[in-house]
């Protein structure tokens, strides 16, 4: 076989596990992959804050977890960075709809990024929900970044083992 169509080859196994590499990242990830929207400009004057939230990065990965059981269904979103007073949780037509926003809060006031990765600014997630919720038992609680939502299940949606009678 000739150094060509070694290369041919080679290149073409490269392109095929990418593409499937891609294919489970869509898949697994790709709810996940939220767009971020730059806060409203406070007047002509910008801070440096909002020069930075201007330049990062429009999308961010908000990582969930879903999990159903007789009486609950439990959600874990991944979600740093954040203070709770900037979170919005709620149900609406069957999604749990989480809503914040992401501030920039810089350490250092010297020197320039290199790297830009972080998303800033306005966020909404809708995940759906498996089953009927009772949203008036909702709980949740946000802490080192991870936000916990435990939704109790409507009457109707719970499921009732039936005992078989001898």
């Amino acid at each position: 076989m000739s150094t060509l169509q070694q290369l041919k080859q080679g290149l073409g196994r490269f392109w095929d596990s990418l593409s499937e590499g891609w294919q489970q990242l869509q898949q697994r990830a790709g709810h996940a992959l939220t767009r971020f929207q730059p806060g409203a400009r406070r007047g002509e004057l910008q801070t440096r804050e909002d020069q930075i939230e201007q330049q990062a990065s429009r999308w961010g990965l908000l990582a969930a977890e879903l999990q159903e059981d007789d009486d609950n269904i439990s959600v874990r979103l991944e979600v740093p960075g954040l203070d709770k007073e900037h979170l919005d949780i709620s149900v609406i037509d069957n999604h749990l709809v989480v809503r914040g926003e992401k501030r920039v809060q810089r350490e250092q006031t010297q020197g320039r990024y290199h790297i830009m990765e972080c998303a800033y600014g306005r966020f909404e997630r809708a995940l759906p929900l498996p089953a009927e919720v009772d949203d008036s038992g909702a709980r949740a609680r946000y802490r080192d970044g991870i936000l916990t939502v435990t939704l109790p299940k409507s009457p109707r949606a719970r499921q009732r083992r039936i005992e078989v009678q001898h």
